[in-house]
């Protein structure tokens, strides 16, 4: 990009996302892949008997990185055709290929392929950083497996759970959408060699009405570009339906991160938790003394976006007519890179935050303690009970205790003095000598965990002993 004060810049690419994913989607990368496609489809002919040179082959190859940019624009500018200016860019570097070059193609032959070939490689690249990501958690998750915090329901104190196991919830969340991109990974196919509308009619002309040339045309190539398929039918262009599907996979990432990143902003503001915050760190501009949680906040802006974008897709897709309808391409040169590039800032978010979350175990103690009196009067009645009390009568005092224990809070700010109220009362004196032992956060906790350690064993361990050598280097978040 231009360094041009006064032009628009993406700030997906100066501010957010990763090199390695800004250069998977920038011009060298796709029209470096316009110029292999075109050699493997020239290959996959001369193979198959057309009469192309190995001296044409040669001349190709020897350009397919030394893109004449100013030539390109020139040349569109006259022909307002991106293919045909690339064509003849390409040819004016290789005069001896030039007759064959594109050879009984459409273009979206380098078109949708080189949009595969990125999307599959972005996709990778996904792939590696939610690896590290739940490497990561699982950190967190592991070291925090047994920290009894308030859980909430409704944003209410309820039953306590372990601050560990919260984290689980989000690492399921991010298990769940790895699936996802692993699948999609996999299963990515190839637009291939299918002509202008999908019926390969150039290419039967080519070989003169020979269909095993043809097929055998689209099968080399779609090998050659490291696909093992390509999709059985197309009209010119490859189904949307394909960029749904991928943009559905990043908009699940972006929904699970999102609601990782909240649940970390309200416990930020419990003063529960802190993200990074670097020594210089400004929190605000006016209020010196603020911790904003800036780096969870950036992640649901962005994630708000790449979730916004799988509705995109769906329209487009919806939208196509017939064989194909050019209302899509302006519409997916923006969508498609901005998908990866927004879910990759997310992801280098994610890992920063998480990786770097501080736990206050003095602050949450706080506010268990704050509710735990109210939790624990199950198991004082039930300890009054086994000691000769009356269930309902016990029950009766206990509702009048919390009651007025709770309006004290309430209405005066004072401390929960629940517990001293039940000590006070005659009718649990069997119980008094143990409410201390009662109120142990530890027994509210349930089988949390143990159900932490579970997890990890029996589903993330697994995974990572699998894919741990696709984890990547956590980027430096650029601002």
């Amino acid at each position: 990009m231009p360094d041009n004060k006064n032009m628009y810049q993406n700030p997906l690419i100066t501010r957010y996302a990763g090199a390695e994913m800004s250069a998977v989607w920038s011009p060298q990368e796709k029209f470096s892949t316009w110029r292999r496609l075109w050699l493997a489809l020239a290959r996959a002919e001369k193979e198959l008997g057309l009469s192309i040179s190995d001296a044409q082959l040669a001349e190709m190859e020897a350009h397919l990185d030394d893109i004449d940019f100013d030539l390109v624009r020139q040349k569109e500018k006259e022909l307002r055709h991106d293919v045909m200016s690339h064509i003849h860019a390409f040819g004016a570097v290789c005069p001896a290929a030039r007759p064959i070059i594109h050879l009984g193609a459409t273009s979206c032959y380098v078109t949708d392929n080189t949009d595969l070939v990125l999307l599959r490689k972005s996709l990778g690249l996904v792939c590696n950083k939610t690896v590290s990501l739940i490497a990561v958690m699982r950190e967190f998750a592991h070291a925090h497996r047994a920290l009894p915090t308030l859980g909430y329901t409704h944003y209410q104190p309820a039953q306590l759970t372990t601050v560990g196991k919260r984290c689980t919830l989000w690492l399921h969340d991010v298990m769940t959408d790895f699936d996802d991109l692993e699948r999609q990974y996999t299963a990515m196919p190839f637009r291939g060699v299918k002509g202008t509308t999908g019926t390969q009619a150039s290419f039967l002309e080519l070989f003169d009405g020979d269909h095993e040339k043809v097929r055998q045309l689209d099968r080399r190539v779609t090998e050659v570009m490291g696909f093992d398929r390509s999709v059985p039918v197309c009209g010119q262009t490859y189904s949307r339906k394909i960029d749904f599907r991928i943009l559905s996979v990043l908009s699940g990432i972006a929904q699970s991160l999102y609601k990782m990143a909240g649940d970390i902003r309200l416990l930020m503001n419990l003063k529960a938790v802190d993200e990074p915050f670097e020594t210089s760190q400004v929190g605000s501009s006016a209020m010196a003394y603020k911790r904003n949680p800036m780096r969870s906040e950036r992640i649901c802006s962005l994630a708000r976006y790449v979730i916004s974008l799988a509705d995109n897709a769906a329209q487009t897709h919806a939208n196509q007519w017939f064989e194909r309808t050019l209302d899509d391409s302006a519409n997916r040169r923006i969508v498609l890179p901005e998908s990866f590039l927004a879910v990759d800032a997310i992801l280098t978010l994610a890992h920063n935050v998480i990786g770097g979350l501080t736990v206050w175990p003095h602050v949450i103690r706080k506010h268990v303690d704050a509710e735990l009196p109210f939790m624990a009067t199950e198991n004082i009645l039930m300890s009054a009970v086994k000691a000769g009390g009356d269930r309902q009568e016990l029950h009766e005092k206990i509702r009048v205790h919390s009651v007025a224990a709770g309006r004290r809070v309430k209405e005066e700010g004072a401390e929960n003095d629940l517990l001293e109220r039940i000590a006070a009362d005659p009718g649990f004196t069997a119980v008094h000598d143990t409410l201390g032992d009662i109120l142990d956060p530890a027994l509210y906790v349930g089988r949390a965990p143990q159900q932490v350690d579970d997890f990890l064993t029996d589903h993330v361990d697994p995974l990572l002993a699998q894919y741990g050598e696709r984890r990547s280097t956590a980027d430096e978040i650029n601002v």
